[in-house]
């Protein structure tokens, strides 16, 4: 039998556990950079991976190699949301586009996937997806200056901040391009893993103290700050500790806000589905079915948002990984989940995650974003969308400054803006707005 023939089998194979231990690896640094960024709880994102994952196997009935984790997608509205509203009250939106999913599930097993491409075309989910990474571009820019990600407080001066974002996104870079085997599918971890040492580095050798004593009067001269990377967070944490879940409250603001940012990775899912089928030589979407893969992420992504965890996706490095490994079996990716369950139980490694410097992740998310922004463009690209047709211009204009330009309606018992507001907008002119005329 061939490995694209294998079908799911679990063993207690030293070399399949170790497999899906590195499948875990490749998708370690994407996975954790979500809730460092958000102000979600890293143990927590682990633990929702882990069970997502085991979730989505259950409902496909173990026929699909992939492993869920922290979705891109949604870092902006999460931010926006526990902002306005903590970490509970942005759950219940999650938890909302979790069952969005569900209904998209069973919307295709009635109607047919073609009721998709209907309703959610190119024109509304390109632009949609370029609002998610645009909004998110000044969270990036000062956070790699050192600063919050609002922008409120400064945390590292600029100068060493600059060094440090600098160093973490041009690694991440020449990895993406450069890297060979295993690193070409882990670029952000690698670029992380540069900074943090950067940062190691500035603070042993007194570098940074003397940028600090270079600034400008009236800025940050004499910064009196704490140095660049504290073990104490590592030391405080005990060794073992459950992951502090936080349930969601109710919050129908959060609701309508972040459900229609679900509209692009429930997109991008029959993509993923088509990519792992075509490493693996199997039609997916036929068996298990889209339908049983979508509800699978819907679940995953409901009980991610039930714990405090954010929405999971399929992972397009891990599927990469299963392209070079040639591990078909999806039973490695139970012992991913398994690896990753059992981290999440590891009180110090959610103490050492926390030590990574703001500027790494600033750097990081300079190119993260901008590539989501890029995506969204690839998307109406390769649509062939004649944007200066009438209509198709019209839907993307007002998307675009809808949620770059932060629209917002107050109607009184609930309020809409932003990404949620253009995506809405977004679906109804593409139902009502009457097609063009050849």
């Amino acid at each position: 039998m061939s490995d694209s023939q294998q079908h799911y089998r679990i063993s207690l194979n030293p070399k399949e556990i170790v497999i899906g231990a590195q499948m875990l690896f490749v998708a370690f640094g994407a996975l954790v950079l979500v809730p460092l960024l958000t102000g979600l709880n890293a143990n927590v994102a682990l633990f929702t991976a882990g069970a997502g994952t085991l979730i989505f196997q259950v409902v496909t009935r173990g026929k699909v190699p992939v492993f869920l984790a922290s979705s891109f997608a949604f870092i902006a509205p999460i931010i926006y949301g526990v902002q306005q509203w903590g970490i509970p009250g942005t759950m219940c939106g999650l938890l909302a586009a979790g069952f969005l999913y569900v209904i998209i599930s069973f919307s295709i097993r009635i109607f047919g996937s073609d009721i998709l491409h209907k309703v959610l075309p190119p024109i509304v989910t390109g632009p949609v997806i370029m609002v998610i990474g645009l909004v998110l571009a000044p969270v990036a820019v000062h956070m790699a200056s050192g600063r919050t990600g609002d922008g409120s407080a400064w945390l590292v001066p600029e100068p060493t901040a600059f060094i440090i974002a600098g160093v973490a996104l041009v690694v991440t870079v020449l990895v993406s391009l450069l890297g060979t085997g295993l690193f070409r599918l882990i670029p952000i971890l690698c670029g992380i893993v540069a900074g943090y040492l950067t940062a190691l580095i500035l603070d042993a050798t007194g570098t940074s103290a003397a940028f600090q004593a270079s600034f400008d009067p009236g800025t940050l001269q004499n910064w009196t700050g704490p140095t660049l990377v504290s073990m104490q967070k590592v030391f405080d944490a005990p060794w073992l500790a459950v992951p502090e879940f936080t349930l969601p409250v109710w919050n129908l603001e959060a609701i309508l806000f972040i459900v229609p940012v679900a509209i692009a990775p429930a997109i991008e899912h029959f993509g993923d589905v088509l990519a792992i089928g075509s490493i693996t030589g199997k039609d997916y979407v036929d068996d298990p079915g889209i339908d049983k893969t979508m509800l699978g992420d819907g679940l995953a992504t409901s009980m991610a948002a039930l714990l405090g965890g954010p929405p999971n996706t399929t992972y397009s490095e891990v599927s990469g990984a299963v392209a070079l490994t040639r591990s078909f079996n999806p039973a490695v990716m139970t012992w991913a989940a398994i690896t990753a369950i059992l981290l999440a139980f590891v009180g110090k490694l959610g103490g050492f995650l926390n030590t990574i410097p703001v500027p790494v992740m600033g750097g990081i998310m300079v190119l993260l974003f901008g590539a989501i922004a890029v995506i969204g463009i690839n998307t109406l690209v390769r649509a062939g969308t004649d944007l200066m047709q009438p209509r198709n211009l019209t839907i993307v204009a007002v998307i675009l400054v809808f949620g770059i330009g932060g629209m917002s309606f107050d109607l009184a018992v609930v309020k809409l803006g932003g990404i949620g507001l253009a995506g809405i907008i977004g679906v109804v002119l593409n139902l009502i707005l009457p097609q063009a005329r050849d």
